[in-house]
């Protein structure tokens, strides 16, 4: 983590949960500056006012998507970390070009910015609903990766890398806190299906192994995080029975382009993916009539997919267990 000390460090989206969980970790690793660009003003205000005994946080009012602003947010920085994207899937699908202005176009600007800049690294954080992807959301957040995993490929020193992963668990708009609402007004706990599954982590784990990736970096990889997996009516169950009520589960249908199982790493992609102690490491495989590169493996790390219907899922008590900690 040496890596940060004396960096000038900008965070996109740095008031979301993974944003703004990156920021107070960084500022413990000793940087010269950090930069929070959001363009969630209210955000910005509560976390200057969380952060306010630490003089190297700059709060950037600002959106991706305006490629003007993001030259100056970028002008003299070190390292980008690239968190700020459109996330909720029902959203992404009543309004799809949204989601193409923020986490591709959006992107592209950050990729641009860091290129023209000189920048030490970037690193994107990306999703499992970019693998295989059936909505939206899923589909524009593929696309981010493939801006980032290819932006080296031009004639740049910066290096271009990602980060995927699942759920984070209490971030915004996930599904604990909906059920922890549920279950204080005494209301049925809906789940959208009996049979779902789900990745996740806890937020500092999620922003330890992002920075962890920040620093092995070396252009054009996607670090996937190794997570644990559960049935979303299992943690149901969970917090009914933690609450010590009597609450029902209502079970209401997916939404449009949900999915039943989260999927981290596919079939095709376990070839060119290195298994380590706390990620894997996918390598590019790109053909192009000027460039080619083949990466294999010579034990893939897996047969088949790595997803969440087919990972080990902790038990109640487990969950219980997560949930206390």
């Amino acid at each position: 983590m040496n890596l940060y000390e004396g960096k000038d460090i900008l965070v996109t989206g740095g008031v979301g949960s993974i944003g703004s969980e990156l920021v107070r970790q960084l500022v413990t690793l000793n940087p010269k500056k950090i930069r929070v660009l959001d363009q969630n003003e209210s955000g910005l205000f509560h976390l200057q006012n969380e952060l306010k005994e630490h003089s190297n946080i700059r709060y950037l009012l600002g959106d991706i998507r305006n490629r003007e602003r993001i030259e100056k947010a970028v002008k003299g920085t070190d390292i980008i970390f690239h968190s700020a994207a459109l996330k909720h899937v029902p959203a992404c699908e009543y309004d799809p070009i949204e989601a193409v202005y923020t986490n591709i176009l959006g992107t592209q600007n950050i990729i641009d910015s860091a290129r023209n800049e000189g920048v030490d690294r970037c690193i994107a954080i990306s999703t499992d609903k970019a693998v295989n992807p059936s909505n939206t959301m899923g589909a524009t957040k593929l696309l981010s990766e493939k801006l980032m995993s290819t932006a080296s490929y031009a004639e740049t020193d910066t290096i271009f890398s990602c980060v995927r992963f699942g759920n984070v668990l209490r971030s915004n708009g996930s599904v604990i806190p909906l059920f922890k609402s549920q279950i204080e007004q005494n209301k049925p706990v809906t789940v959208t299906s009996e049979t779902m599954t789900r990745f996740f982590m806890s937020l500092e784990e999620a922003v330890n192994l992002v920075l962890e990736a920040g620093v092995k970096a070396k252009g054009k990889e996607i670090f996937i995080l190794k997570m644990k997996a559960l049935k979303i009516i299992d943690l149901a169950q969970a917090m009914i029975e933690m609450s010590n009520k009597e609450i029902q589960i209502s079970v209401i249908g997916k939404r449009p382009g949900e999915k039943e199982y989260e999927l981290l790493l596919t079939e095709e992609e376990a070839k060119r993916t290195k298994n380590e102690e706390k990620i894997f490491l996918l390598h590019p495989e790109i053909h192009t009539p000027h460039y080619q590169q083949d990466f294999k493996q010579e034990k893939p790390i897996a047969e088949e997919e790595y997803n969440s219907h087919k990972a080990r899922h902790l038990t109640k008590e487990e969950i219980k267990r997560v949930l206390t900690d």
